[in-house]
């Protein structure tokens, strides 16, 4: 399906079935799309990841309810999905910085939201360079860890931290001793950041990997096979994390709502990243998506 119909079907489905939905899975199926590539496009798009869209929407609707009916507000919290009137209260008023009864009283305001309508003006999409590579079914081997789209772009760094000061000491020559060390000497983990999208409930699981040449998986460790496909390849140029975050934005926000010859395909992408100092100006990295071509 073509990027941006994907995207406004997503909204469709959403408002359609706004007091019925129950997450992100279902909109994404109801698009044909992966939910993690889903998710992703739709963030950057509008700010706003799927379940903070459902959400706000029936916050905004449950004030109109507040304000305009003599409802009881556990019937209301339930009506939009709320399992008590204590989870509905503190949402309510994180969301209106007013808490319900005082919204009946008069005191506060309604904020408002609105549904959304994607109106966009491609800039450069057509012209962001890239190629596209056959590449044969491979694996990668690494460490996982399960997370939220919406803080992804802070918490992944720090997930990376973790994992190459744990290992500094054999990164930097000492001689592999435990398994989980002699597999990431062997199988150069750390090439790869992983994406796949199999965790649901809006997240998604990254694993920092390497390309798995076979042997023992150590405890703690994960393998992930990828089928043949054919990859868009996006070079990058830049200190990390930035700069590679900011190559995603784009990718998102200007090269698939731009192009009329591929659309994304599996469950997984991939970031490549070269040997060299992350922090250089000039530092090599690389964003993968497997496409076919619509």
């Amino acid at each position: 399906m073509e990027w941006l119909t994907a995207v406004r079907g997503a909204i469709d489905y959403m408002e359609n079935n706004l007091m019925t939905v129950t997450g992100t899975a279902e909109v994404a199926k109801s698009v044909c799309l992966s939910e993690m590539y889903l998710q992703r496009g739709f963030s950057v798009l509008t700010g706003y990841t799927l379940g903070e869209y459902i959400r706000n929407r029936r916050l905004y609707l449950a004030a109109l309810d507040i304000a305009n009916t003599d409802a009881k507000v556990i019937d209301i919290a339930f009506k939009y999905g709320y399992e008590t009137p204590e989870s509905f209260t503190k949402a309510f008023t994180r969301f209106h910085s007013a808490s319900p009864s005082d919204l009946r009283k008069g005191k506060g305001s309604i904020r408002s939201f609105l549904p959304l309508r994607i109106k966009l003006t491609i800039q450069g999409g057509d012209h962001m360079e890239f190629k596209i590579e056959k590449k044969e079914s491979f694996t990668v081997i690494g460490f996982d860890r399960v997370f939220r789209s919406e803080t992804a772009y802070a918490e992944v760094p720090k997930f990376w931290d973790e994992i190459m000061d744990k290992f500094a000491a054999i990164f930097g020559g000492k001689a592999p001793e435990t398994a989980q060390e002699r597999a990431c000497i062997e199988n150069c983990v750390g090439e790869f950041g992983v994406c796949v999208g199999d965790a649901g409930m809006g997240a998604f699981r990254y694993i920092i990997a390497g390309r798995y040449k076979g042997g023992e998986v150590p405890e703690g460790m994960v393998t992930y096979k990828f089928p043949e496909y054919d990859w868009a390849v996006f070079d990058c140029r830049g200190s990390m994390p930035d700069s590679l975050q900011s190559l995603n934005t784009r990718i998102f926000s200007e090269w698939l709502p731009g192009n009329r010859e591929f659309e994304l395909t599996g469950n997984a992408s991939i970031e490549w990243y070269d040997e060299g100092d992350p922090a250089a100006p000039d530092y090599h990295s690389a964003i993968w998506l497997p496409i076919m071509r619509k």
